[in-house]
């Protein structure tokens, strides 16, 4: 039976959650879509990776139980928050500041794209800075292991092959999707070309979303 493969008790429902969870839109699918938009599609791949790797990451230590460790250790949780809320609100107000200068640079003959390119340079890494933003989201730990310990069975003599198996299906479902962003990112690109005003408006918004991401994640609980 196919749900009892490498000591996963339901992988169908497994991989249909895992769906249902990668669509749901957050800071890593967002970062990913507008790099695409701004630099296109190499860059957007830079920045999957390092959601890749940031999601791997993540994955691994909820399997070792640092989850657990946040959970029993409240001042820890809040250290992690409020550093990962703080990086967010960052993106966003660079953002806001790309979003002013498309405005007011919007009779410039300069090709637009959604995101203005004039960052501070520890800004211009998209791998880099997709890693960041992926590492510092304690509820994304906290959402990986309790998603997973369902799935797992506890008597199965090995179990980090389970968590393998499941870490796999979550990053190829995570690829695809990210696929898709990234080539969506390129489509939009070229509509905003010649829109200035609008490529300004959507800068504003994306950096809002950001603004959103980080004002939740300082508001979150254990």
């Amino acid at each position: 039976m196919m749900s009892g493969v490498l000591g996963i008790t339901d992988i169908w429902t497994y991989v249909l959650g895992t769906v249902a969870i990668v669509l749901l839109p957050g800071p890593n699918s967002l970062f990913v879509l507008s790099t695409a938009a701004k630099r296109g599609v190499r860059a957007g791949y830079r920045a999957a990776g390092g959601v890749f790797l940031g999601d791997a990451a993540l994955m691994t230590l909820s399997a070792a139980g640092v989850a657990s460790l946040l959970k029993a250790y409240p001042p820890l949780f809040l250290v992690v928050k409020y550093a990962g809320a703080a990086y967010l609100g960052w993106v966003g107000l660079t953002m806001l500041r790309g979003a002013w200068r498309r405005w007011r640079d919007r009779n410039d003959p300069a090709t637009p794209r959604l995101i203005d390119a004039a960052e501070p340079a520890e800004l211009r890494s998209p791998f880099r800075r997709a890693l960041v933003i992926s590492l510092l989201n304690p509820k994304a730990i906290l959402f990986f292991v309790s998603f997973f310990i369902q799935f797992v069975d506890p008597g199965y003599a090995w179990p980090a092959l389970s968590f393998l198996l499941l870490g796999l299906i979550a990053q190829v479902t995570s690829a695809l999707y990210l696929t898709a962003l990234i080539f969506a990112g390129t489509f939009l690109a070229a509509q905003f070309r010649q829109r200035r005003r609008l490529a300004a408006g959507a800068t504003t918004g994306v950096a809002a979303v950001f603004l959103g991401f980080s004002v939740k994640l300082a508001t979150a609980s254990v």
